[in-house]
């Protein structure tokens, strides 16, 4: 496996917009300010068609802007970025994050050898940590969360990261061949992460690193994404990546 990677221009970043250009110019004036010595490209792929304050040329990396022609599901157009990056790293970031440091280079300095995913913790806008690093998803795990509000603790190994931000090593992501595609949405970074460790590559989260996510439960508000997300649940339980992943956690328990 690789050595640890240098990190001047070893990133190409994936973001996706919904409509959302003022967050994303928000987040592309962050990565300017604070992270643009990582920074390779950035591919921008608009979801939706949309109007752009920004052009390709107006940040210190280069601007790939690609136009769906119908709307796509979050692991596919991340998929179809990833065809873009000659990078040793692929960033996956939502459009809602906001940086105030330069988050990439502290994580790429800490990569190790057999490191597939590097994630930062995630903060919400009033400064308070927000549990982005979680075990197995279970229907008892999802009581304690949304009903009981009781996060559980996260696991002190095995655990997995939200697609929020996924900086993910390329010959890590090629080996897997990216998300799968049949998660339209959710589910699909539980599912990335478990088949990374499955190929024995590690997925580190530092908690001293932050970024801030203004986190909108769109599930909870839309009976449409709602029942899309009851359907990734059900495809992710009966997926063998989610039962080999709960597995290796009891041996190794």
């Amino acid at each position: 496996m690789p050595e640890s990677p240098s990190i001047r221009k070893s990133v190409t970043v994936s973001v996706v917009s919904h409509g959302q250009a003022t967050m994303v110019n928000k987040l592309l004036s962050d990565l300017n300010q604070h992270c643009s010595d990582a920074i390779e490209k950035l591919v921008l792929t608009c979801n939706t068609p949309e109007k752009l304050a920004f052009g390709a040329h107006d940040f210190g990396f280069a601007v790939q802007i690609l136009n769906n022609s119908r709307p796509l599901g979050f692991g596919a157009n991340h998929n179809r970025a990833f065809a873009h990056c000659d990078t040793e790293w692929f960033l996956v970031l939502n459009p809602d994050l906001r940086l105030n440091a330069d988050v990439l280079s502290t994580l790429l300095l800490r990569a190790h050898p057999t490191t597939g995913l590097l994630a930062p913790q995630e903060m919400n806008e009033a400064g308070q940590k927000v549990d982005n690093l979680r075990g197995p998803i279970t229907p008892w795990e999802l009581l304690q969360r949304n009903l009981l509000r009781r996060p559980p603790l996260p696991p002190p190994y095995g655990g997995w990261v939200k697609g929020m931000f996924m900086l993910t090593r390329s010959e890590a992501y090629r080996a897997i061949q990216g998300f799968d595609e049949r998660y339209f949405m959710y589910c699909e970074d539980f599912d990335l992460c478990a088949r990374l460790m499955l190929r024995a590559w590690r997925v580190d989260h530092h908690v001293d690193v932050t970024v801030t996510h203004a986190w909108q439960r769109g599930s909870h508000f839309s009976i449409s994404k709602f029942a899309v997300h009851v359907g990734s649940l059900a495809r992710m339980w009966a997926s063998a990546p989610y039962w080999q992943y709960r597995r290796n956690m009891r041996l190794r328990h």
